[in-house]
C-alpha cells in the first residue's frame, strides 16, 4: 500500500492484500482440522500424529504428516521443493532487508563517507550477526509456547498494538504529534518484551510465586491482553500529544482526516469505483462467515 504511486493503486492494493490474508485459513486451519479428524479415526491403531513427549499429538507436524503418509511420490516431492523454495526465498528477502536497514539506515548515517566496498563487507557482517541471532532465538520460542501458530500470533500481538496505536492515531487525530507517536511506539515495544519475558520466565519456573505482575503479563489471555495494550498505546499517544507542540497545519494538510482540501477530497472519491466496494464487501462477509463458522 505504501507502495502505491496513487491512492487508487494503494486502495486496491490493499484490498488484494485482504485477499491473501483469507488464505492462511485454508492453509492452516483446514489441513490442520485434517489431520486431527485422521488421528481420531486411527487413535485405536497408535494415531495418525505423532506424539509428543507428554502424550499429545504434535500439531507442529499436522502438515509433513499429510504429505508424508497421503499425498503419492511425484506430488509429495513437488510439495517438499515448494516448501523448500519458499523458506529460502523468505529467508534471503528477510536477510537483505535487515541488512540494507542496518548498513543503510544506521550505520551509513553515521559514517557517511563509508565505501561501497565497506558497506557491501558490513551488510555481510550483519546477516550473519542476524543468522547467529535467529539460531539463538528457537530456545525462546520453545518457551514461549509448543504449537508454532500459537507462538506466531503471541508474538504478533504484542507487536501490533503500539504500531496500530501511532497509525490510527497519527492519520485520524490531527491533534496527535511526533512525539505522541513516538512514545506510543516505544511503550508498545516496552509492553511487548515485558510480556515475551514473563512468558520465558514463568514458562521454565514452575515454583513461581502468584502475584500481580504473573497474573497481568502471564495469566492473562493473550487476546484480552492484546486489546488492553492497544488502548493504553492509545492512551499514550494522546497524552503524551496533548502535553507537548501541536504539529504546524501546514506540515499535515492532506495527511490527516479532518485536513484535506476540497480538491484532494474530490481527488479520492474519484479514485474507487463500484468493484472497490464490492470486492470490499466480499472481502468482509467472508472474514465475518469465518467467524461465525469457527466461533
Amino acid at each position: 500500500m505504501l507502495s502505491g504511486k496513487d491512492e487508487k493503486e494503494a486502495r486496491r492494493g490493499t484490498i488484494f492484500g485482504a485477499y491473501l490474508k483469507l488464505l492462511p485459513v485454508f492453509l492452516f486451519l483446514i489441513p490442520g482440522m485434517i489431520a486431527f479428524a485422521l488421528h481420531q479415526k486411527y487413535a485405536g491403531d497408535g494415531g495418525f500424529l505423532p506424539l509428543l513427549a507428554d502424550g499429545t499429538p504434535n500439531a507442529d507436524a499436522a502438515f509433513p504428516t499429510l504429505v508424508a503418509k497421503i499425498l503419492p511420490a511425484g506430488v509429495k516431492g513437488l510439495v517438499v521443493c515448494g516448501i523448500l523454495a519458499a523458506l529460502m526465498s523468505s529467508l534471503a528477502s528477510l536477510f537483505n532487508s535487515s541488512a540494507m536497514l542496518f548498513t543503510i539506515d544506521f550505520w551509513k548515517r553515521l559514517k557517511p563517507q563509508t565505501s561501497e566496498k565497506s558497506l557491501v563487507r558490513i551488510g555481510q557482517i550483519a546477516t550473519v550477526v542476524i543468522v547467529v541471532l535467529g539460531i539463538l532465538w528457537i530456545p525462546i520460542m520453545r518457551s514461549v509456547g509448543n504449537v508454532l501458530y500459537n507462538y506466531l500470533q503471541d508474538v504478533q500481538s504484542v507487536l501490533a498494538p503500539g504500531i496500530a496505536a501511532a497509525f490510527l492515531l497519527g492519520i485520524c487525530w490531527k491533534r496527535a504529534s511526533a512525539k505522541g507517536g513516538m512514545w506510543g511506539l516505544l511503550s508498545g515495544i516496552i509492553i511487548g518484551l515485558t510480556r515475551l519475558g514473563a512468558k520465558v520466565y514463568y514458562s521454565n519456573v514452575s515454583d513461581a510465586a502468584d502475584n500481580w505482575f504473573k497474573a497481568v503479563f502471564y495469566d492473562f489471555n493473550w487476546l484480552f491482553f492484546c486489546g488492553c495494550m492497544l488502548v493504553v498505546c492509545c492512551l499514550i499517544v494522546i497524552i503524551v500529544s496533548l502535553c507537548t507542540k501541536a504539529p504546524e497545519p501546514a506540515k499535515i494538510r492532506g495527511l490527516v482526516f479532518g485536513t484535506a482540501t476540497e480538491e484532494q477530497k474530490a481527488a479520492s472519491r474519484a479514485s474507487w469505483n463500484h468493484w472497490d466496494v464490492i470486492h470490499t464487501i466480499i472481502i468482509l462477509s467472508i472474514t465475518v462467515a469465518f467467524y461465525i463458522y469457527f466461533w
